[in-house]
């Protein structure tokens, strides 16, 4: 762990990459890739890459291990984000919604009942997230830079 700020992402599925290198290379704030697999990320001296083996979990457990009040995770797990609550991270959706104290407990119970939903009914009778909109991606960006800026203020 580290004082400064740093932004970890669950990268595997991330569909705001691009984005969050744009606000970290203009606020100048580090970025970690982790994911199960090899996949290319920008040559630049704040973006490092993690690559964890394919184990269940393991890259939600790395991101887990790593961050503290100063850390920004992105991601739409949200047993991975109420684990990085706990440990006292910020925590983006990439649609920009931020996961909270407040509001975890609800996704977290949601999460539950839509498994439970869906191994009863059959995943073919529950619709799933709606598709990624621009107004998703500019979310985002604005929540990013919201939270960075508010970390950046405090340290």
């Amino acid at each position: 762990m580290t004082d400064a700020i740093q932004i970890y992402v669950d990268a595997d599925a991330c569909p705001v990459k691009d984005e969050i290198y744009r606000v970290a290379y203009r606020l100048e704030v580090p970025v970690i890739i982790v994911s199960n697999s090899h996949f290319r990320v920008p040559a630049h001296p704040l973006v490092s890459r993690v690559v964890v083996s394919d184990a269940f979990d393991a890259a939600d457990d790395y991101i887990a291990d790593q961050v503290s009040a100063d850390t920004v995770v992105i991601t739409s797990d949200i047993l991975l984000a109420d684990r990085c609550i706990k440990a006292g991270a910020q925590v983006l959706a990439p649609n920009g919604k931020p996961f909270t104290a407040d509001s975890i407990g609800a996704a977290v119970a949601t999460r539950a009942i839509m498994a439970d939903l869906r191994a009863g009914m059959g995943s073919e009778n529950i619709g799933g997230p709606p598709p990624f909109s621009k107004n998703d991606r500019s979310k985002f960006l604005s929540s990013l830079d919201e939270v960075l800026v508010r970390l950046k203020r405090r340290v």
